[in-house]
């Protein structure tokens, strides 16, 4: 069986402004909050992270040494990265809504949310077997695009799922597929 836990990054100040993000570091509370979060993790046979700086931070503040990915990079937002996404409603109306409703498209020039779908899934496809437990630091649209794809869900619904900075989510996979593993607590 191998058990994977996705951790999306520390907040930064594109997360606080609501913009699309560049390669910007983590705010000094969320290098704290990172800390805190830790002694929660489990012994990790394997840590992969997005090679971003924000990643890298989230990384050395959990006191992991992962292994880079590009496959667990962000969405490559073109010409919006750095820019609001109010400042996109005003600029591009219409651009944002493509782009929000169509998947495939990609009216910024950069990469289209299928892509990262598609990406995200084989990356999932490569560790489906490795066995132990994996940690991957990633972003917000790679935790969305791993729990569509666990959930063999249709890259339309990629937008229903909040991802929140430093949100944890576990899978397995018993060698075939990937679950969602929900985590309670023992009374």
């Amino acid at each position: 069986m191998t058990r994977l836990t996705w951790i999306c990054h520390g907040s930064t100040a594109a997360n606080r402004e609501a913009r699309f993000p560049l390669d910007e570091p983590l705010n000094e509370k969320a290098i704290g909050a990172t800390r805190a979060i830790a002694p929660r993790l489990q012994h990790a046979d394997g840590v992969f992270a997005s090679p971003t700086l924000r990643a890298r931070q989230t990384a050395d503040a959990l006191g992991l040494e992962p292994i880079f990915s590009d496959a667990l990079g962000d969405c490559d937002f073109g010409r919006w990265a750095g820019r609001s996404i109010a400042e996109i409603q005003q600029a591009e109306p219409d651009n944002l809504a493509a782009w929000m409703a169509r998947p495939e498209e990609a009216p910024h020039g950069g990469e289209a949310i299928a892509a990262v779908c598609a990406r995200v899934k084989a990356w999932m496809n490569e560790h489906l077997q490795a066995g132990g437990h994996i940690v991957a630091i990633t972003h917000a649209a790679v935790v969305r695009a791993a729990i569509i794809t666990t959930l063999n869900a249709p890259v339309s619904s990629f937008w229903i799922a909040d991802i929140e900075p430093l949100a944890i989510v576990h899978m397995t996979s018993n060698g075939s597929r990937w679950s969602l593993r929900v985590e309670g607590t023992t009374a």
